[in-house]
């Protein structure tokens, strides 16, 4: 049974903009959001389609299952108010839709998991945020295997504030 006290901890893996040194990643350390602690760098155990699309050009992965590259990105511990507000971020479920998704670790720099880190290559679960409906034509659009608004790609992501 868990008092009112208990908090309950989830993990999501980022890949877009909430990485680390990407547009949105202080909305992860805002306390104000809820708490995310950075447990390990990984990538899907499968391939999916990461676009940048929109006249915002964010990124998008699609969630198409055995197409693209494995995605890179990060692995974090949330807490119920971080998740929940990452779920309205998200627009949960109008735009994204959050679901378990198999990873592989690349760099495990969190806290160890029952008294050990687990080792680079090691399999663990995580949800991750994957668009609910797209263009027809995004699905041919260049997948990226690691997403970096600064990239030689060229898109400016354009921030939340700047849309307004």
């Amino acid at each position: 049974m868990c008092l009112p006290s208990c908090i309950h901890m989830a993990r999501i893996f980022v890949y877009g903009t909430l990485k680390k040194g990407q547009p949105n990643y202080y909305r992860m350390m805002e306390r104000a959001n809820g708490r995310a602690e950075l447990l390990a760098s990984a990538c899907t155990a499968q391939k999916y389609p990461l676009v940048i699309a929109g006249e915002h050009n964010i990124p998008f992965l699609l969630n198409l299952p055995g197409q693209g590259h494995r995605v890179q990105g990060e692995i974090y511990e949330v807490d119920d108010k971080m998740l929940a507000f990452l779920d309205d971020f998200e627009g949960v479920p109008a735009m994204y839709q959050r679901t378990r998704v198999t990873l592989e670790v690349k760099e495990w720099v969190g806290k160890a998991e029952a008294g050990e880190r687990p080792a680079a290559g090691s399999v663990t679960e995580a949800f991750l945020y994957s668009t609910t409906t797209y263009r027809p034509d995004w699905p041919s659009l260049t997948r990226y295997e690691n997403y970096d608004a600064h990239g030689a790609h060229g898109l400016r992501y354009a921030s939340r504030e700047e849309r307004d």
